[in-house]
């Protein structure tokens, strides 16, 4: 694993750590943490509202913490321009509200109790308000993002959109396409999308070249899908609770993740293979003994070496997208998390 960076700001460290984030660069880290700091003053700022109820329920995830991996990606594109310049903070702010807006969304769909260690918004309140939460934090986003100008509110828009065609894409299913097809797409398009924009924004809003803007925001796509792959790997192959879920949950609860999706494409005959396609068709494996016989057989699966191949080509990818930006501490600092992502599911 790429190692911690330490330095005074501690919370931010152990963030960098969890993200596999090395920054070697004293200056581009001082710079970063800054830019992470003033953000996260502006983000409780402007969720406050008058009803103190949606002050409380708008503020309820952002307590709650989270990597802010989004305004990080703003951060280290700015790196490529003026990282100080005044529009870098707002642009970030605007990616991790929009973030969270989705957050409250995906809860009450997924009707999940918990996240991030706390009460979901709509356990503790109720779907409603976590819908309605969940809007007011767009329309905040929006109107940052008025102020930044006309090409950032498209952006966003157009951000918002995949976003929202992702979430069909995911609750319809693959219909007639395949599964594995299917599935790549929704990450795109719920993941990829928003970290794309937050690399692009920090291009653009700290006055990098068009050809670098170009740069950041494909090489966010790529690594925004390939941290979503590597997520879906730990859930089955770590032994601890690295991947913030105890191993095991999205099978328990059904969830077709990459995987799972190689090995019910499989034709292999052998029987480890044959007897794992029997117990993953039955769908959610809340049966503790066969919950645990199909995370023993998908640990030593072909379909899982696959899946650490295919997050491995995605990692690569990301770093190939990175040509055209010129060497030094700010890149690195994207490679570094390239690196971790192939190495973090070996």
């Amino acid at each position: 694993m790429v190692e911690d960076v330490v330095n005074s700001a501690g919370e931010h460290s152990g963030q960098f750590g969890a993200l596999g984030l090395h920054l070697a660069d004293p200056r581009v880290e001082a710079s970063v943490l800054g830019v992470l700091d003033r953000v996260e003053a502006h983000l409780r700022a402007s969720v406050a509202s008058a009803d103190p109820l949606v002050t409380e329920a708008a503020r309820h995830l952002l307590q709650a913490g989270g990597k802010r991996f989004r305004p990080l990606l703003v951060a280290l594109g700015a790196q490529f321009g003026d990282p100080e310049a005044a529009q870098v903070v707002p642009a970030a702010v605007v990616m991790e509200l929009t973030h969270l807006a989705t957050l409250y969304h995906d809860d009450v769909m997924d009707e999940a109790a918990v996240r991030r260690g706390a009460p979901s918004a709509n356990s503790r309140w109720t779907n409603s308000v976590a819908i309605l939460v969940g809007d007011y934090l767009f329309a905040r986003a929006a109107d940052i993002a008025a102020d930044l100008g006309p090409e950032a509110v498209r952006l966003q828009a157009r951000t918002f959109a995949r976003l929202v065609h992702g979430q069909i894409a995911e609750t319809v299913g693959p219909r007639d396409t395949d599964p594995v097809a299917h599935y790549l797409h929704v990450i795109a398009e719920k993941t990829g999308s928003l970290i794309a924009t937050s690399a692009r924004f920090g291009g653009m809003f700290g006055g990098a070249s068009p050809e670098h803007i170009e740069a950041l925001a494909g090489y966010g796509e790529i690594i925004g899908v390939a941290f979503q792959l590597s997520d879906d790997l730990l859930d089955i192959a770590s032994e601890s609770v690295e991947s913030g879920k105890t191993p095991g949950t999205d099978l328990r609860e059904g969830v077709p993740t990459l995987p799972v999706l190689y090995a019910l494409a499989a034709d292999d005959s052998d029987a480890a293979s044959v007897r794992l396609r029997e117990i993953l068709a039955t769908g959610p494996l809340v049966d503790d003994a066969l919950h645990a016989e199909a995370l023993t057989l998908l640990r030593e699966s072909p379909a899982l070496k696959r899946a650490r191949e295919t997050v491995r080509s995605y990692a690569e990818d990301a770093r190939a997208r990175l040509a055209p930006l010129p060497e030094g501490p700010a890149r690195r600092a994207l490679e570094s998390l390239c690196d971790y992502i192939a190495d973090r599911t070996s």
